[in-house]
């Protein structure tokens, strides 16, 4: 719990009451390597808290390829935003990459704290504004960089990961194959 409270006063102030409040409406979970948070298809139900572990963001293309499209570290905050504040299908998939402990809020438990917490709202949008922002920077430079730039961008991105992940999700977050991969990896000395 301390790592989601250190987490959330990065952004701004709580005090004992709220933070003893916001702790009343979680819930502490663990999702196996491979099983999914959330699922296309289906409605955002949640808002987890990511304490250990690593989980991607991925969807199938139209040739029913799965690609990667980000991954999600530790102390990080996970929800299909889109889905989960208009409660419309997702259009993509959160799986664990490895097995993950989670603190979890159930919507209606959000929205309580979202009205009843004075400036929770404003913590909240600076925390996905972050989120956004990262996002952006994170894929960026793969668009027009090749894909030996794109690799060693990944490594910077995700120092503490990327052993973790598996190759085929690097590949995939890369848009290369996974033998392209590995030639990479091979001609580069770390």
């Amino acid at each position: 719990m301390k790592e989601l409270f250190d987490f959330i006063l990065k952004f701004g102030n709580l005090n004992q009451q709220q933070i003893d409040f916001i702790s009343s409406k979680t819930i502490e979970i663990n999702i196996s390597k491979e099983e999914y948070f959330s699922e296309a298809g289906k409605i955002a139900k949640q808002v987890g808290f990511l304490v250990d572990g690593i989980l991607r963001v991925c969807y199938y293309n139209n040739q029913s390829e799965e690609i990667t499209k980000y991954f999600i570290e530790e102390n990080n905050l996970v929800v299909d935003l889109e889905s989960f504040d208009n409660q419309i299908c997702s259009s993509a998939y959160v799986q664990a990459v490895t097995d993950c402990k989670m603190i979890v809020f159930e919507r209606k438990d959000w929205l309580e704290l979202l009205q009843t917490i004075v400036g929770f709202d404003a913590i909240v949008h600076k925390i996905i504004s972050r989120a956004l922002i990262q996002k952006v920077e994170r894929r960026s430079p793969l668009v027009s960089e090749d894909a030996t730039t794109r690799y060693l961008k990944f490594l910077e991105i995700y120092p503490t990961a990327f052993n973790r992940i598996p190759l085929s999700y690097v590949a995939s977050y890369l848009g290369v194959t996974q033998s392209s991969l590995s030639r990479i990896r091979k001609n580069i000395t770390l």
